[in-house]
């Protein structure tokens, strides 16, 4: 059977790690990192999401403000913040929380915050660093910079010569994903819907990166022997079993298949789910020290 990644742990020791490294930049004289969430609307999944990034943001040492604005929030008051936080000295990492209400452009908003405090990645300067390498000064994705952390940690830093295949293609994950072990010396193929005999080029993969959305997509038979499977996917279906109306979190993986192939694998949840929180304060410490003048953390 395959190692289980354990994403939990990492994510520990990436904000143990934030923790000591934020205690000693405020050592030195220099301001604490700052981390503003903006949250528009109920969603109760974005306050769930929202409520931990602004807990860990404390856990960590950090300044943290929230700002919690009603559905009905028109997209120029929400430029204003934006423009605000902008502005403001002690935040260094905004983020905005997604999915924004249908009557506010979501990517305009995002490449409103500026791009040396867009801790999330998103903003078109932050992708163009990513895409030409420059990762001295990009902030990357969250989700990728983790899944990628994950991967090191079973492989090393160097994973020249070995072929990794991301099943997926969005420009919060996939894309990103397969800058990343570009610049890591793989040979990168990104799969996607129209893809033909993903099976056959999933098998040829000594890394394979699942982000599609789609439960269990990805089977046992699909994994070459001896592969590194990064599930993204975090799909809620039906758990009878376990009593009237319930569910379970499954990934895109068909786990229990696929870890009788691979040497290592992330669990749906445990895996990459933790990182991604973990990754977020360690955009913010980033920040914070390349506004200080001095040279960012690696993790």
């Amino acid at each position: 059977m395959a190692e289980v990644i354990d994403g939990k742990s990492v994510a520990g020791d990436v904000v143990g790690t934030v923790k000591t490294l934020t205690a000693e930049l405020v050592a030195k004289g220099k301001a604490k990192p700052g981390l503003a969430v903006v949250i528009v609307g109920e969603d109760p999944a974005s306050q769930v999401y929202v409520a931990s990034k602004s807990r860990t943001a404390k856990e960590c040492g950090f300044h943290s403000v929230q700002h919690t604005l009603p559905a009905e929030t028109s997209e120029e008051a929400l430029l204003k913040i934006i423009g605000d936080l902008n502005a403001d000295p002690a935040i260094n990492g905004i983020l905005v929380q997604l999915p924004l209400p249908a009557h506010i452009d979501a990517g305009k908003i995002i490449q409103t915050i500026a791009p040396e405090k867009d801790v999330d990645g998103f903003h078109f300067i932050n992708v163009g660093k990513l895409g030409t390498g420059e990762l001295e000064t990009a902030f990357v994705p969250c989700t990728p910079a983790g899944s990628m952390l994950l991967i090191e940690r079973v492989r090393g830093k160097d994973l020249s010569g070995l072929n990794a295949v991301v099943v997926g293609r969005s420009n919060i994950v996939g894309k990103p994903m397969a800058n990343l072990l570009l610049a890591a010396n793989c040979t990168v193929t990104i799969a996607h819907s129209r893809t033909r005999d993903l099976p056959a080029l999933a098998r040829t993969a000594d890394i394979l990166v699942a982000a599609v959305g789609r439960p269990a997509m990805i089977r046992g038979d699909w994994v070459k022997p001896g592969a590194t499977v990064i599930d993204v996917g975090i799909n809620r279906i039906p758990a009878p079993e376990k009593g009237e109306g319930k569910s379970r979190l499954v990934g895109d993986v068909a786990y229990a298949e696929a870890a009788k192939a691979a040497s290592a694998i992330t669990p749906v949840p445990g895996g990459v789910g933790p990182m991604t929180i973990a990754m977020l304060m360690a955009n913010t410490l980033a920040s914070a020290y390349l506004a200080a003048g001095l040279k960012r953390p690696s993790f």
